[in-house]
């Protein structure tokens, strides 16, 4: 699912809906186009796009709240597209559910690639939600809570484990520091990030050829994490 997913532009600038329209038909998708967040909404319902794109300056709901309402719903990929550049702003709404953030003014290139990301890590989640994963020369037995690099075992914690597989079930998308450390160690521990540093630097040791140079588990500065596949290197 590339070439001919249906995408959604939600934005209320004309001048941003028609250059987007152009960009993404130019490269094959089909297009529709939101000007409000609850035109949005309605169109997820009944469309069922494959990708939406979002502003957040919406003029009746705000983008976050939109982001929300669609996450509450359905899992269709989200990429936000905004002027805000707060890391606050960038937190919330991968906090809500959306799977990347990309700040205006953008390179076309930069948003095409973003959203092969996000349509690619959708067509491989069946596989991944299944018994095991594979990313590079890594594989991931969910079953057999094993984890294979090249040929050889790697021996990882339970909490180890727990962390990598939660990056796994979102490759190539930010998960944020307070989800993983809501999701691992619960709600009290989301102002404690000391935790989820020492363990992304206990995994990194186990999984990465150079665990001072990541290039699977990456950091997004502020943000949170991402498991990196191969082919978005």
């Amino acid at each position: 699912m590339t070439r001919d997913a249906r995408i959604l532009i939600v934005d209320d600038e004309v001048a941003i809906q028609r250059a987007l329209s152009t960009l993404l038909r130019s490269r094959g998708y089909q297009v529709e186009v939101a000007a409000t967040g609850r035109d949005a909404l309605a169109r997820v319902s009944e469309r069922m796009p494959d990708l939406v794109v979002l502003d957040l300056g919406l003029p009746d709901l705000d983008g976050p709240e939109v982001c929300r309402r669609i996450r509450e719903s359905s899992k269709v990929p989200i990429v936000v597209l905004s002027a805000r550049t707060a890391e606050a702003d960038k937190v919330m709404a991968l906090d809500l559910g959306a799977d990347d953030y990309v700040t205006k003014p953008f390179g076309p290139e930069e948003l095409l690639a973003r959203i092969r990301v996000a349509l690619r890590r959708v067509a491989e989640e069946s596989t991944s939600e299944s018994g095991r994963a594979t990313f590079g020369d890594l594989t991931i037995d969910y079953d057999r809570r094993r984890v294979i690099r090249g040929a050889d075992e790697v021996r990882l914690t339970p909490k180890e484990f727990e962390l990598l597989t939660l990056l796994a079930r979102n490759a190539d998308r930010v998960v944020t520091s307070r989800a993983i450390l809501k999701a691992l160690w619960g709600a009290h521990a989301v102002d404690q990030p000391e935790h989820l540093w020492v363990l992304i630097g206990q995994l990194r040791k186990k999984i990465e050829p150079d665990p001072g140079q990541p290039r699977l588990v990456v950091s997004e500065p502020w943000v949170g994490y991402r498991l990196v596949t191969v082919a978005s290197h």
